[in-house]
């Protein structure tokens, strides 16, 4: 029987209608039980809730979707707000800037951009929320292109721990951008877009027989890629379940996907080269069982990485690394490839460099990323494999991968808080601190600070 709903803007303590709408997250593993919750749809009932938690000495956290729950500290003694506001996507074709309210998904920016020929620097899935996503970096299909998501933010409003609604000015927009959050309530934000003729996007599959020579090649191509690319390599062990085409259920393979974009009609030719450079190769070593390149609009790139539109139990790791050339690749096949007894679903490589290496137009805490790949290796904790099995598997990567590890991690890739995680440098770190000090000198959302932004 569907709960009842809670009146719009009302706290909802365990068992009370509307508490299990506003504490619902899209991991599943992770169980988010803090001592209140509300979904607030405008800035008053925010600023009713920041003065609840005020009054009971509660702790505020604020989470979108809840893709990344995990990657932040339990709530279990606070006060949980799910920001919701009303509104629906502006866009300033000329200017090539959307305002977006908070709550809103990324699956809502594309289609709204899209009619103008752009697109944003989103997620992989149109499920994701656009304001955590935002915030804590964000590796788009079109990051080397433009760099972090997180540096396409021009402007934000916010509520900060004494109510007031702030449009953010240099040094907050600065601390926003990547810096860690905790300074507030984020109510909607602009972004800049990015022009968008064609995109060339989908992914190709194969047996996972001749992975190391399909890693080994891409890898190649990786050093000396278009900027206009963007791609990943994984392994991939999908269970026959509903959902996952027959030819990949049960079974474990390696798949390249990604996307080439073409930003006008005069690119279009070379985009398609550049797709036949980076396939090409990876075609001679052998036949796909799968293939779904295709050329498309910007909402064919939500398609391409095949991630679930529906809530998931998943638990997962992330690190940043340097090139691992063929010696890592050979690691990196002996922990989650075939005969490792990798519990994962899932082990993502995804290719940096490019712009994802330079700050970009705008000053941001976290400007740039330096290393090679990207590594995301997750799994769900259902049928045989187990959390502990997941969580176990974790260290053997990291022995795997430790020669190439830099130390640092991207926010939003992060999925365990308890797990090794550096975004900022100290002296970042610091200033970051210092900003976040004088917004919120009570700590009102401290619980909402990432660990990878701690000095």
């Amino acid at each position: 029987m569907p709960e009842a709903s809670a009146p719009h803007g009302a706290l909802a303590e365990p068992g009370e209608p509307g508490y299990a709408d506003a504490t619902a997250v899209f991991n599943l593993a992770v169980k988010v039980r803090p001592r209140a919750a509300v979904v607030a749809r405008t800035v008053d009932e925010i600023r009713s809730a920041l003065e609840t938690a005020r009054s009971r000495g509660l702790r505020v956290r604020t989470l979108g979707t809840g893709h990344a729950a995990g990657s932040v500290r339990p709530l279990d003694d606070g006060l949980l707000v799910r920001p919701r506001l009303k509104g629906t996507v502006e866009v300033d074709a000329a200017r090539r800037v959307a305002r977006v309210p908070a709550g809103t998904t990324w699956g809502e920016v594309v289609q709204a951009t899209a009619p103008y020929g752009l697109t944003a620097a989103h997620g992989s899935s149109g499920s994701v929320g656009v304001v955590g996503y935002l915030l804590g970096g964000g590796v788009s299909f079109y990051g080397r292109l433009v760099g972090l998501a997180s540096n396409t933010l021009r402007a934000a409003e916010l509520v900060t721990a004494d109510g007031e609604l702030l449009r953010a000015d240099t040094e907050l927009l600065w601390a926003l951008r990547g810096g860690g959050g905790g300074f507030g309530v984020v109510t909607a934000v602009e972004l800049d877009l990015l022009p968008v003729h064609r995109v060339l996007t989908g992914g190709s599959y194969w047996p996972i027989d001749d992975a190391f020579e399909l890693l080994e090649t891409w890898l190649e191509w990786t050093r000396h890629a278009p900027r206009r690319a963007t791609t990943s390599w994984r392994v991939m062990n999908l269970p026959d379940l509903p959902g996952v085409p027959p030819v990949l259920a049960g079974r474990m393979v390696v798949t390249l996907d990604g996307a080439v974009t073409a930003a006008t009609p005069r690119d279009l030719e070379a985009a398609r080269g550049d797709l036949d450079d980076l396939l090409g190769p990876l075609y001679a070593l052998g036949t796909p069982l799968m293939d779904t390149w295709q050329e498309t609009g910007p909402a064919g790139v939500l398609e391409a990485h095949m991630d679930p539109p529906f809530p998931v139990p998943f638990i997962g790791d992330h690190l940043v690394l340097r090139d691992p050339g063929p010696e890592g690749c050979r690691s990196f096949l002996d922990a989650v490839g075939e005969g490792s007894g990798s519990p994962l679903a899932v082990a993502t490589l995804r290719q940096l460099g490019g712009a994802f290496a330079e700050p970009g137009q705008v000053s941001a805490a976290l400007a740039s990323v330096d290393g090679h790949l990207a590594y995301m290796g997750s799994g769900p904790p259902v049928g045989p494999v187990t959390a502990e099995d997941l969580i176990g598997h974790r260290s053997v990567v990291r022995r795997a991968l430790g020669a190439w590890d830099t130390g640092r991690t991207i926010p939003s890739l992060v999925e365990a808080y308890g797990s090794p995680q550096r975004h900022l440098d100290e002296r970042t770190a610091l200033a970051v601190a210092g900003i976040r000090g004088r917004l919120d000198p009570e700590g009102l959302f401290g619980h909402d600070v990432g660990a990878g932004a701690l000095a």
